[in-house]
């Protein structure tokens, strides 16, 4: 008999078949497979290392000759992509081989019109003095109340979402040692209300399962994302699936290459998520009620709030939550809590029939959503949609399981937190979290964007999500008062300060930057153009494209004093001076461009969407005098210390006595061991943050990565291919997963309040009552069931209850549907047409219907890399993908005389862009609550006036209206006119 690769694993997984038996095992074990060493094929130098494009995290190989690199193609041992690669990674070849990379320091006087090339000392020498020239001049030690914040407002970091971890990881440290606030990178205007909703459903933010663990679902619901085009090997475990049976939904605007492989394909008009997926919750619930036995209610009853009462006075009016101040544009929601009883704790009723309990008030929020009224705001048939909503939900059986996947076109809009509040509660009600082919599953587009992010690069985010403190927080005490977590800042502290940390001095607390505002993605350009903040550090970012309402993020880089560009590519960033239609010579911007390497060029790690820690080594030298983010931040940094030693300045000593020990050039492992962190007793590196303390011995950079480089090696290197236990295919010991090594979260609520799996077939953990251990995936939570520990799955969450009802939302705690910023529609559902505490700008021009009737999407390219600065410098995908194109539809087509291939201008209220007309059936009008016919027009973001490919960005007709939770700008929805050119 032929052994098959598919029966080989399962062999190694586990002995009798395999730990598919596991329902059917009393006692035993999961027997994991031994580690299998598999070299690599080629007989001339190879390195492995990780796809630099989007989340997914694809492995590939890199083959070296004579310090070049020869070829590159798909690691077919990696459990991700086994060998396959989208046409981003197949050009990964050009990127190490291009002509068109910087290698040398450019440099941009006020004033003038062309580049200078000028060398690294001298660059360093003249930023370290211009950042501490403008830090000292700017320097804020109190504010007006008399606190002490130690910070600066007028210097201003973005980026980056593409170095390694390491690399974020040190511009954090020097950044925050400098005093900046101003912190940002592309995940705020990305998929940040992901994480916003998902923190208040569950507990945490990113993804919940992975992209493998997507072919254990019985049914997939992408909505919000075009995976088969942007994420194209993520896709295929969606693929698998159908090929055992599952069902693809897909909920999308246009009919695109995901719609043509779903089962079900359904329209909707974009911006419309929460009516969706509202109608969804009610048919559930409905269903529920007339069919308990085909759910899970015990899942519901024991695993969510649903049996919390919540205080009789919350209401719900006409679109609008009970405690709303229409002077301030804002909530009290104190009538949002819970009813407490003697003891602090919430009152509950198991019956579910109270009716202020969770489940009865989530009833009657929803009943408003019936079929008809769905179908009237969305422009989704009815056929098609209860369609969908019978198939998503008999995953809610017990056995069977239903995945929801997203990207940012569920988020970037003013609804963004709520579109993905909608999708947990639907998930909870199925009881679809924590289990095997289930979960929330946010695809992000940045191949480091959660690992960037995590180390810091966010003004809201310390590494490991820790809160900054604010001015408020005068002490530790009363920053570990507000916050928690205080053995992870006091590691944190000690990693930064070391010996200059200790209790007498509140481990150097009083030293970090204390904050008092809102610091995001656009308040930060406001104060560019207010004129606070004088000095920019744009790392690996390109907000001259990517940002809403772009020119008016090109109009503020003009008032900088300086700006510092670190980057493979002349971007439109650096370019902003001579973008076309500018006098250069009028702009007095100073610009420092200094050329970075690629990750082919460097080695560390990066964390992808599933939050597997993967290392990646260095295949060749960087081209010319380009360097590595680790070299510039250590070299920076080091001309700094040396400044502030020799010259003095405000809060000098928080600089001098910053650890600061990498070597030159720096050593990665050493920041990779610094972030893991250290007993400082024993002088070990920790083995996880199980370990770490409140009491100053220990160290830790980021406590979330603690156990990714241990005494026993650096786990983020680790290749063993064996799928591990429970047979899902976990691969525990491919690379790391945070925290702990954790590859599904919420995995106790995949078992029962005895520890049984609800699936036999799929299991993820299983409680053995003889060894009284967990047996499977690392259990979220370590305690024995909740039958026995009274611990619930959602343990980020106070009572370990996952939320339907979610109280810490700005903008209410259920999903509610209000109509995008910009609408051809009024809302169908209350008076209140839009979100009443989305966030607004003075200088946002706000289209009307009459000036511009139709409605717009933006969307991306499976051969463009977000603003293209990349792939538009690369011939093959230039080839695959020229021109900027806008999609209409052949009725619009038709009336406005427009045709196939011709040019077009497409205006809005923020401004005009060209491109080439695709006429296309993949559009069509729609019919919205008997208004008429409704046009909507969809236009890329990926082009630019750099590159060798060059086009308007759809970005120009964006608005900066935002996501009141988190700042996200509605990129996805907004009004403008078409017209041929």
């Amino acid at each position: 008999m032929e052994l098959t690769r598919r029966d080989f694993l399962k062999l190694c997984g586990g002995a009798a078949g395999g730990t598919a038996l596991l329902g059917m095992l009393g006692t035993e074990s999961f027997l994991e497979a031994a580690p299998i060493d598999i070299p690599l094929r080629k007989r001339i130098g190879e390195k492995t290392t990780i796809c630099p494009y989007c989340g997914v995290g694809c492995g590939a190989i890199m083959a070296v000759e004579n310090g070049k690199i020869v070829n590159i193609e798909g690691d077919p041992d990696h459990p991700i992509n086994k060998g396959s690669l989208c046409p981003k990674g197949e050009a990964l070849y050009e990127l190490a081989n291009s002509e068109r990379r910087l290698e040398s320091v450019r440099y941009r006087s006020p004033g003038a019109t062309s580049w200078e090339e000028k060398p690294w000392d001298w660059a360093i020498e003249q930023i370290a003095g211009k950042i501490k020239d403008t830090r000292d001049s700017n320097w804020i030690s109190k504010d007006k109340d008399g606190r002490v914040v130690n910070r600066v407002e007028a210097i201003a970091s973005v980026g980056s979402v593409f170095t390694n971890s390491e690399e974020a990881y040190l511009m954090t440290k020097l950044q925050r040692a400098l005093g900046l606030v101003y912190i940002e990178n592309a995940a705020r205007i990305c998929v940040s209300s992901a994480v916003a909703a998902n923190t208040e459903s569950f507990g945490r933010g990113p993804m919940s399962n992975s992209w493998i663990d997507l072919g254990n679902s019985d049914c997939v619901m992408i909505i919000g994302s075009n995976a088969a085009e942007t994420f194209p090997v993520a896709f295929k475990w969606i693929i698998k699936a159908k090929e055992k049976g599952a069902k693809l939904i897909h909920v999308d605007p246009r009919f695109t290459r995901t719609s043509a492989k779903a089962d079900i394909y359904a329209r909707l008009r974009t911006g419309t998520d929460v009516a969706f997926i509202g109608g969804m919750i009610n048919y559930v619930l409905d269903d529920m009620e007339q069919k308990p036995e085909n759910y899970n209610t015990e899942y519901v009853r024991e695993y969510t709030n649903a049996s919390f009462l919540i205080n009789e006075d919350f209401k719900f009016e006409d679109g609008i939550f009970s405690g709303y101040d229409s002077s301030t544009r804002s909530y009290d929601k104190s009538s949002w809590q819970y009813q407490l009883d003697g003891n602090g704790k919430p009152k509950v009723d198991k019956s579910l029939q109270d009716p202020h309990c969770v489940f009865q008030l989530l009833k009657k929020h929803f009943s408003r959503y019936d079929v008809d009224t769905v179908c009237k705001i969305t422009g989704t048939s009815e056929e098609v949609y209860l369609e969908v909503c019978h198939t998503f939900a008999a995953t809610g059986a017990v056995g069977k399981a239903g995945a929801i996947v997203l990207s940012s076109g569920a988020c970037q809009h003013t609804q963004g937190t709520q579109n993905v509040r909608a999708y947990g509660i639907l998930q909870l009600l199925l009881g679809n979290m924590g289990i095997a082919g289930g979960g929330i599953n946010g695809i992000a587009g940045a191949s480091n964007g959660l690992g960037c992010s995590l180390q810091g690069r966010l003004f809201h985010w310390l590494p490991g999500t820790l809160a900054p403190p604010t001015a408020d927080q005068q002490t530790l005490e009363e920053y570990v008062k507000a916050n928690g977590q205080e053995a992870y800042i006091v590691s944190l502290l000690k990693s930064w300060y070391g010996d200059n940390a200790t209790a007498a001095n509140d481990y150097g607390y009083s030293w970090l930057s204390k904050g008092s505002g809102n610091y995001s993605f656009v308040p930060l350009f406001a104060a560019i153009h207010s004129g606070t903040i004088k000095g920019l550090i744009c790392w690996g970012m390109n907000p001259a494209v990517s940002g809403p309402n772009s020119s008016y993020i090109r109009e503020a880089l003009s008032k900088l004093d300086w700006m510092i560009v670190i980057d493979l590519w002349e971007t439109e960033t650096a370019a902003f001076w001579k973008r076309p239609g500018v006098d250069s010579a009028s702009i007095d911007t100073e610009v420092f461009f200094l050329p970075a390497a690629s990750s082919l060029e460097k080695e560390g790690s990066v964390s992808n969407s599933s939050r597997w820690v993967q290392w990646r080594y260095k295949g060749i030298e960087p081209p010319g005098e380009a360097k590595d983010d680790l070299w510039i931040t250590n070299r920076l940094m080091l001309e700094l210390k040396q400044l502030y030693e020799t010259e003095g300045g405000p809060n000098a000593d928080v600089i001098s006595g910053l650890t600061w020990e990498y070597g030159d050039p720096p050593d990665v492992h050493k920041v990779a061991k610094e972030v893991n962190g250290y007993d400082l007793e024993t002088g070990q590196l920790l083995p996880d943050l199980t370990k770490l303390k409140a009491d100053g011995t220990t160290s830790s950079g980021n406590w979330i990565f603690c156990g990714s480089y241990t005494e026993e090696g650096n786990m983020a290197a680790l290749r063993d291919p064996s799928p591990g236990p429970c047979n899902v295919g976990l691969f525990p010991k491919w690379a790391w997963a945070w925290p702990l090594n954790r590859r599904i979260w919420y995995n106790r609520a995949s078992v029962d309040l005895e520890g049984k799996p609800w699936d036999v077939n799929r299991p993820v953990i299983r409680w053995d009552p003889l060894i009284k251990e967990w047996i499977g995936d690392a259990p979220d939570g370590g305690w024995p069931p909740a039958s026995i520990s009274g611990k619930y799955p959602f343990i980020m969450k106070p009572q370990g209850k996952a939320h339907l009802f979610g109280p810490a939302r700005l903008d209410g705690p259920f999903p509610e549907h209000y109509e995008p910023w910009e609408s051809p529609v009024m809302n169908p559902m209350t008076s209140q047409q839009n979100d009443p505490v989305l966030k607004l700008w003075n200088w946002d021009k706000k289209g009307t219907p009459d000036k511009y009737p139709i409605l717009a999407t933006t969307f991306r390219l499976v051969e463009h890399l977000h603003t293209g600065s990349f792939t538009r410098n690369l011939p093959w995908l230039v080839e695959l993908m020229p021109e900027m194109f806008i999609e209409i539809s052949e009725e619009l087509a038709n009336e406005r005389g427009i045709a196939n291939g011709g040019r077009v201008i497409v205006e809005s209220a923020r401004g005009e862009v060209q491109g080439v007309a695709m006429v296309t059936k993949r559009l069509r009008p729609f019919s919205i609550n008997g208004q008429g016919k409704i046009h909507q027009i969809a236009i890329p973001w990926n082009w630019g006036y750099m590159g060798a490919s060059k086009g308007d960005s759809g970005n120009l007709l964006t608005s900066c209206i935002a996501d009141a939770n988190t700042g996200i700008p509605e990129l996805r929805a907004f009004l403008c006119n078409i017209k041929r050119v």
